[in-house]
């Protein structure tokens, strides 16, 4: 069984479901998974991790602050010992900014947002988005170590199973940069990469005050849902770039995916079209976005968005 190391991450000692999907990726590829954790309740973490599937799990100590040098010095180094044939991290802020790091160590190249991984043939296989999402490429890796990150929402995450030795390895020393502090989003609200539902908005809505028939519908959702925004939207300063979806943006995955008033330019649908269903309300019969869409309303957004917000809440309420 090929050997893989996995980046885990955590929010103070809790596990990250981006990183878990990454892990549930890999160990259906019939990988035999090392799971890495490091920083500030990683102890919590790792003994989490324990059960969640990997074979073996590795809690990098004595970091200081986090430094994503260092990581990937610190990962790289265990892929070179263990012999590992593959390397994976989930493709979030984190993941995106010490997976190319990693892969430079290994002199690998980088498949950045798979949506699969196949080890069935003997080499692994994947598929991820290309050319802003208008084609799907299928690819291998002719580097001895296969480097990838995994699209949130777009793997089951691990069922969990077994008990996985913990081990302990000091970080090295490597650390040429390193986060001094941190600004967390205020409220608790979802990641729109790892929410299950998305609901966004674009310029059909007019005015940053109508922005909230998407907040309300997105709350209906009973705290499933995330809001997102166009690249319009954003640049006008309606609503801050976090909640940026598209090419420019992040790329996004939900099991269901609204877009109000967005009418679907290239740039907007490479970061949302491989969402599991799609549903688009616009006035314009001929918008681009109907095109991706599996469910369109052809209406006016302030006449739709209520009647809908209205339904799903008293769905949410009898379930």
């Amino acid at each position: 069984m090929s050997k893989a190391i996995l980046f885990i991450e955590h929010s103070g000692g809790e596990l990250r479901r981006a990183s878990l999907e990454c892990l549930g990726a890999a160990i259906s590829a019939g990988l035999d998974v090392t799971a890495v954790v490091m920083g500030p309740g990683a102890d919590a973490a790792a003994a989490e991790l324990s059960s969640s599937g990997a074979g073996a799990v590795c809690h990098i100590t004595g970091a200081d602050s986090w430094s994503p040098d260092q990581a990937a010095a610190d990962l790289a180094g265990l892929a070179k010992e263990s012999g590992a044939s593959a390397f994976l991290a989930a493709a979030t802020a984190t993941g995106k900014d010490v997976a190319p790091r990693v892969a430079a160590h290994l002199d690998s190249t980088l498949f950045s947002d798979i949506t699969s991984l196949d080890g069935s043939s003997g080499s692994l296989q994947t598929r991820r988005p290309w050319l802003a999402g208008k084609v799907i490429a299928t690819c291998e890796s002719a580097s001895a170590v296969f480097c990838a990150t995994t699209r949130p929402n777009a793997f089951a995450p691990s069922e969990g199973g077994g008990s996985a030795e913990v081990t302990e390895r000091a970080a090295s020393a490597d650390c040429k940069v390193s986060v001094t502090g941190t600004s967390v989003k205020e409220g608790g609200k979802l990641d729109v990469q790892e929410a299950s539902v998305v609901v966004a908005g674009g310029r059909g809505l007019q005015e940053p005050e109508h922005f909230s028939l998407v907040e309300g519908l997105a709350d209906a959702f009973g705290g499933a849902a995330a809001v997102g925004a166009s690249r319009a939207i954003v640049d006008a300063g309606w609503r801050p770039h976090s909640e940026q979806v598209g090419q420019t943006g992040k790329v996004v995955s939900p099991n269901l995916y609204i877009a109000v008033g967005i009418s679907g330019a290239i740039q907007h649908l490479a970061g949302m079209r491989t969402s599991k269903t799609i549903v688009a309300i616009n006035k314009d019969a001929d918008a681009p976005i109907f095109k991706v869409a599996d469910y369109g309303i052809v209406g006016d957004a302030f006449e739709v968005l209520p009647a809908l917000t209205e339904a799903i809440a008293k769905v949410q309420a009898e379930a």
